[in-house]
């Protein structure tokens, strides 16, 4: 059944096969060198489009467009971006079939999970715009001083470059843009080489919104392009989500020559469940956590640490759910898990498995498909200090161990290099509270996993990355404070004037 459903799959693929250029100065065109590479379907391997791929010379044409346009973008005022937002979010509202399509095809992620996500997406654009328009500066008392105006203005920084993951291309490229644009920046945006289709469609979606030609731009391609986009001396801001490793040598670069940088990086949620939930709440909330996406996502739950009392129940329970959530074909309503993203995600997968040293309680690295990247949901078990607990694996894969109590789960969550994600399960309030508090986290969840909005600061500590997005937080980073000070007092002033010297 599962091979004819993918025969089908990739037979609608190959007759709508797809090319993706490159998106500058509101026009497509092809990568200055002609290179282009091919798009696979997770769920097949098979290869279902094509896309121009972006070299130095073409970031720096898209740069020099983005430069060229900053001024006006930049004095046309917050009232006329707002509108030109709003148009966007719109026209996002009205193509998310298409996009959940494209993204969906790109990734293999199944399309339910992209129709929930991807309708959130226009928000964060009407929040940054209605924010920016709303925007005031400031007076500060300049410690009370009667002789002297103080006046402190938001400025936008000028050409940002927006370096984004496949794993939510959309969502994630819109968290960046939606606070550059509307504070007066214009953007390179560089989307994965894995699933950028959705980001070329967006570009086009704010040419049609208004947006003038180079405000923004949209270049596909690979570690040469983000590094070109990260040395560029007219980039006054470099934004990335992706690896850790990837985050701090473009951080390098990028504060080589001082420019304003933010990183989203790498996570190792735990997810801390203590002996008063309801165990099938809570067994159903650890499976979101850690399964969603195929597990590829930041804040995924990868460390489940468990009240000792209700370990084994627990983790009998989880490992039950996890061989009978559905893998296949994204595309079909009844999937719950679709594929990993790559044949390199795959490898990898198997390979943290084989090497964890852990005890296998659900899933596991035998292959899960004939074809495709299908990996099945996998639970590990063992001692915290086994390589699994101290590292991320990008896909879905659990380990679970258990606690003492609030101080022995309290240390073994913190117990890691990451700090972007972290979930409580309890139903305490008081214990939820003192909990949370003590979790080395950017965002904690309590009694849920994965809810973000646009007015929600996100992001991490430690090699989880620097600075956050969202809210208010978010269109400061992509601003600067400049502040003019104006002499009001009505005589004149001398200030090596007197003195006995002078007599």
């Amino acid at each position: 059944m599962l091979r004819a459903v993918r025969a089908r799959w990739v037979h609608r693929c190959r007759r709508n096969m797809a090319h993706f250029p490159l998106f500058v100065q509101n026009e497509l065109r092809e990568a200055a060198d002609g290179a282009t590479i091919d798009i696979e379907d997770p769920a097949t391997g098979a290869a279902v489009a094509t896309c121009a791929t972006a070299g130095p010379a073409d970031v720096a044409a898209a740069v020099d467009a983005a430069k060229a346009a900053w001024p006006a973008w930049r004095d046309v005022g917050a009232k006329k971006r707002a509108t030109i937002l709003r148009n966007a979010a719109q026209e996002l509202r009205r193509r998310v079939p298409e996009l959940c399509d494209i993204e969906t095809r790109q990734t293999g992620r199944p399309r339910r999970e992209y129709q929930a996500q991807l309708g959130r997406v226009p928000e964060w654009f009407e929040y940054h715009a209605s924010l920016a328009e709303t925007t005031e500066g400031a007076a500060p008392n300049f410690i009370g001083d009667p002789d002297h105006l103080c006046v402190v203005q938001k400025v936008p920084l000028g050409v940002c470059g927006l370096i984004t993951p496949f794993n939510h291309p959309l969502l994630i490229a819109s968290k960046k843009l939606a606070p550059c644009l509307a504070t007066g920046n214009t953007a390179v945006v560089k989307p994965s080489d894995l699933a950028p289709g959705s980001i070329i469609r967006l570009g086009e979606i704010f040419a049609v919104s208004g947006a003038p030609p180079g405000v923004v731009n949209v270049l596909p391609g690979g570690a040469d392009a983000a590094t070109a986009l990260a040395a560029h001396e007219a980039v006054a801001r470099v934004d990335l989500t992706g690896g850790t490793a990837a985050g701090q040598a473009l951080g390098a670069i990028a504060g080589a020559r001082a420019a304003s940088y933010g990183a989203e990086l790498a996570g190792h949620a735990p997810l801390l469940i203590f002996d008063d939930v309801d165990l099938d709440q809570a067994v159903a909330g650890a499976c979101f956590a850690a399964f969603l996406a195929a597990g590829q996502t930041c804040v995924s739950a990868k460390r489940i640490f468990v009240a000792r009392s209700i370990y084994d129940e627990f983790a009998s329970r989880l490992a039950k759910r996890a061989d009978a959530l559905r893998v296949g074909d994204p595309f079909a309503p009844e999937t719950e898990v679709g594929p990993l993203v790559s044949a390199k995600a795959l490898a990898a997968a198997r390979r943290f498995v084989d090497e964890s040293g852990a005890e296998i309680l659900a899933g596991g690295s035998e292959p899960c498909a004939e074809r495709g990247y299908f990996f099945r949901p996998t639970v590990l078990a063992g001692s915290v200090d086994l390589p699994c607990f101290r590292e991320e694996c990008f896909a879905p894969v659990v380990c679970i161990a258990p606690f003492d109590d609030e101080a022995d789960a309290i240390a073994k969550a913190n117990a890691s290099a990451y700090a972007l994600g972290a979930a409580v399960w309890t139903r305490d309030v008081g214990r939820a509270h003192r909990v949370a508090s003590k979790l080395h986290a950017g965002v904690t969840w309590v009694n849920c996993h994965h809810r973000n909005g646009p007015d929600a600061p996100w992001g991490g500590f430690l090699k989880s990355g620097v600075g956050r997005e969202n809210g208010r937080d978010s269109q400061n980073a992509y601003t600067a404070s400049k502040t003019l000070v104006v002499r009001t007092a009505s005589e004149g002033e001398d200030w090596f004037g007197g003195g006995a010297r002078y007599g």
